[in-house]
């Protein structure tokens, strides 16, 4: 990619941005952030997160 697309792309992305209502911009921000895994499955994997997940819900229930 020569530098003239790429700032090309900046500049579109940039505009693309700063044109959105800020009410989609924060809406956009928080769809975003609760689609992200959580920690737990994003360092460790599935196998700590499960395990973890069954030891709260026993203290839960006790």
């Amino acid at each position: 990619m020569k530098s003239n697309d790429y700032v090309k792309y900046m500049t579109q992305t940039l505009v693309k941005y700063a044109d959105q209502p800020k009410e989609e911009r924060k809406r956009l921000r928080l769809e975003k952030k609760q689609a992200k895994a959580s920690l737990w499955y994003r360092w460790f994997g599935i196998m700590p997160y499960v395990l973890y997940s069954e030891i709260k819900r026993i203290r839960k229930v006790k």
